[in-house]
């Protein structure tokens, strides 16, 4: 019975895995909303107009499945319009009934008005999800009552659920930057931060509070700004909001703070007291928004060569001008334009992605009857400048009939910046990032050191709690901080694991700007994993307490099993040592004479229950429902003990790092090294190394991947009964907030490759 049902378990998590996520580049969705009313479009016009509210819609199929009673609403400022048929949507699975599909309640449909490539917004997404959190983002074929509507864009909507998932809380300030009632309607409806003194009420026409309170951490967040800048790190995540910056002007994305209206992002507060800032809406994104705030760019090479400290010394825009007023700050700003620059246009990379865009859609674009560009456009716009006799919905705030193309935009925007001096001059070089012991203990004090040239001053940033601030410590080349003599390029920093791992990375900088490894810091970092400290040198390592299919014993069956390992230097003579699964009898089994440990090394013992047979079989069998296992010296005083709940099939539980660590979850490494770290070949045939940690979780876990060529994967979260449950991408790190699951094991899927995740 037990087989039958990890057997079944099994088929269905891989069905799960195979099945097309709902926001997969590769595919497009496929949504059918049903009304029963025919003047459906009357009424969604008339909410739109009035109160906003959603109508219910009969059904609503995603991808085959079906929910009942879903509310539907029209969405969107500019790209609205009630006289045209192909409207953006907004879909609230959860208006009426307790749906979810997969792990999303809210679907945003937007009409792409404003683009005749249709890949500004995912194409700008894919960019942005390199260096911060950001919705994912693909497409969708939407009918209407059996009518095709046509492609949509569909990105992940920004709320309680997305910040939970990202920055593990939901109760916090929570702020939509964006007028309610439309920009430009009033002197006090752009969302620009500016101090607006200490009446709420002056805030209510720029923002819309997503959270139950918060106007006055808004306030406090404004008045800092303006007044205490030297403190804003105690309030704001200054390294998002420096990588917010920086998207936006090297993309030209002007509908957004840097632009006319200043909007476009959310601010969430996270629990350790900081905002964090989050960017959507890129529907005008590549120079198709053309309001600075203080002009128009009008022609391409005025977007082109749009100053990339736009707004510098602008009061109006004091999240720019007085962020980039600390020096250190804004030489952290033009080492992410640089980074954003030299890994998607001076490369070349962003029109490969944009061509494969173009090619998944091709012949949905051409089905779309409603469109608002021909198909033409369609084609030539990912290089070149297009005009139409029309254009989107209101024109697009100086966009007008005219269309600046992808590439001709940022091939000449990459090469004009990356020519100025502020790009052109000797950046920090950094090299040889080391930590003194890749395998510490907790408690342990940590070096870390790096080879550093053409610095004024190099910083640690470290942290030790998952989605916590970094701190940053200054590093030091004077022979003192184990990083070798003096002034001899080598940098150096000693910290102490206080918890089971640590994140972090290296900032460098010079009179001109800075530099960062890894590079998207502090989106990705390196990370350190460390063990509990252990008094004896015998410990229990590893053990399997449901073997299906690992490991069989001489005589071929597939028992328990309890792996021992010796830290210690000397030989151990095993004999009358025991082992026991019962508190009340710790010498329920005996090692026999003969039984030795060398140093270093692993002695496994079959818990079977069957003390017949050939080698080394205790007299009891382990619970695959949980229990304690016990390991006692001839004395009978206890040397190490580890109790458990629950286990799963063929995974077993050890301690991580080998023979120090804590225990975890881990594919079992039977009478070899223990780790986290599992080589696994994707469904494209490339082989990567991932590891999740610590497993169990409780509230949090980490994926780390290593690999030598860094690519963006999707990561998907299947629960027991293959309900996808989480959703997103990683390239190198990803920290994931398990305290909303339920209790049990879950699987995780790399493109395609699985790991299995026990959460307490």
């Amino acid at each position: 019975m037990i087989k039958y049902i990890y057997t079944f378990f099994f088929v269905l998590v891989t069905h799960c895995l195979i099945a097309q996520s709902f926001y997969d580049l590769n595919t497009i969705q496929n949504i059918e909303i049903t009304f029963a009313q025919s003047n459906w479009d009357q009424l969604l016009d008339a909410e739109k107009a009035g109160n906003e509210n959603y109508i219910m819609a009969q059904s609503v199929t995603i991808n085959g499945v079906v929910f009942d009673s879903v509310g539907v609403k029209y969405k969107g400022n500019s790209t609205y319009n009630a006289n045209q048929t192909k409207n953006p949507f907004h879909i609230e699975l959860d208006t009426y009934k307790d749906h979810i599909y997969e792990a999303y309640t809210d679907i945003k449909l937007s009409n792409v008005a404003k683009d005749p490539s249709f890949v500004r917004e995912v194409l700008s997404y894919q960019v942005l999800r390199q260096y911060m959190d950001a919705p994912l983002s693909n497409y969708a074929n939407v009918s209407v009552n059996g009518t095709l509507i046509g492609l949509y864009s569909n990105s992940e909507a920004i709320t309680k659920k997305f910040v939970n998932n990202r920055f593990y809380s939901k109760k916090n300030t929570f702020i939509k930057c964006n007028p309610p009632a439309g920009a430009g309607q009033g002197t006090n409806d752009y969302p620009n931060l500016v101090d607006l003194g200490p009446d709420s009420t002056n805030y209510y026409a720029a923002y819309e509070l997503k959270s139950d309170i918060g106007w006055d951490e808004l306030i406090d967040l404004c008045d800092t700004l303006g007044s205490s800048i030297n403190s804003v790190e105690d309030i704001l995540d200054v390294d998002r909001a420096l990588w917010m910056l920086a998207f936006d002007n090297v993309l030209v994305n002007l509908d957004s703070y840097i632009g006319g209206f200043t909007q476009n992002y959310y601010l969430y507060r996270n629990s350790y007291g900081k905002f964090i800032p989050i960017v959507w809406d890129l529907n005008e994104s590549f120079g198709q928004f053309a309001m600075t705030g203080t002009g128009n760019l009008n022609s391409t090479v005025d977007k082109q060569q749009m100053s990339h400290l736009l707004h510098e010394n602008d009061a109006n825009f004091p999240l720019i001008q007085q962020l980039l007023s600390i020096p250190m700050y804004k030489r952290m700003y033009l080492a992410h334009c640089k980074t954003i620059l030299l890994e998607n246009f001076d490369d070349g990379s962003y029109y490969t992605t944009g061509q494969a865009l173009q090619t998944t859609i091709d012949a949905a674009v051409q089905a779309d009857a409603n469109k608002f560009f021909t198909y033409a456009n369609f084609t030539d716009n990912l290089t070149t400048d297009v005009s139409t006799g029309g254009g989107g919905p209101g024109g697009g705030g100086g966009g007008g009939a005219s269309y600046v193309g992808i590439t001709n935009l940022m091939n000449g925007r990459s090469a004009y910046l990356l020519g100025l001096t502020d790009f052109t001059q000797t950046e920090p070089t950094i090299t040889n990032v080391t930590p003194s012991n890749s395998t510490p203990l907790v408690s342990d004090p940590v070096s870390i050191t790096a080879n550093v040239q053409d610095e004024n001053a190099v910083y640690l940033g470290y942290r030790s709690a998952q989605g916590a601030p970094f701190e940053r410590v200054l590093m030091y080349d004077d022979g003192l901080h184990n990083d070798g003599s003096a002034n001899d390029g080598v940098y150096g920093v000693e910290v102490t694991m206080t918890t089971l791992f640590m994140e972090y990375y290296i900032y460098a900088e010079n009179s001109n700007i800075g530099k960062f490894s890894p590079q998207r810091a502090e989106h990705e970092y390196y990370s350190i994993s460390a063990g509990a400290p252990v008094a004896n040198d015998l410990v229990i390592n590893e053990f399997l307490a449901s073997n299906d299919f690992v490991m069989a014993d001489q005589d071929g069956e597939y028992d328990d099993w309890i792996e021992l390992y010796n830290n210690g230097s000397t030989t151990i003579d095993l004999e009358n040592y025991h082992l026991s699964d019962d508190g009340a009898d710790l010498t329920q089994w005996t090692f026999p004479a003969g039984a030795t440990i060398a140093p270093n090394s692993y002695f496994v013992v079959w818990a079977d229950n069957d003390i017949s047979q050939m080698g080394y079989h205790a007299n009891f069998k382990l619970s695959a429902a949980g229990e304690s296992i016990y390991l006692s010296d001839p004395a009978g005083a206890i040397l190490d003990q580890v109790t458990y709940t629950a286990q799963v099939a063929d995974t077993s539980y050890g301690r991580y790092v080998n023979g120090t660590g804590a225990f975890q979850t881990m594919f079992p490494t039977f009478g070899a090294e223990n780790s986290l770290v599992n080589s696994i070949t994707t469904l494209d045939g490339s082989t990567i190394d991932f590891r999740a940690y610590p497993n169990p979780a409780s509230t949090s876990f980490n994926l780390e991947i290593t690999e030598e060529k860094e690519q963006e994967r999707m990561v998907l979260v299947y629960d027991i009964y293959g309900q996808l449950i989480y959703e997103n991408t990683i390239r190198k790190n990803l920290s994931i907030q398990t305290s909303d699951w339920a209790s049990g094991m879950y699987i995780i899927s790399i493109d395609g490759a699985s790991l299995k995740m026990v959460v307490n």
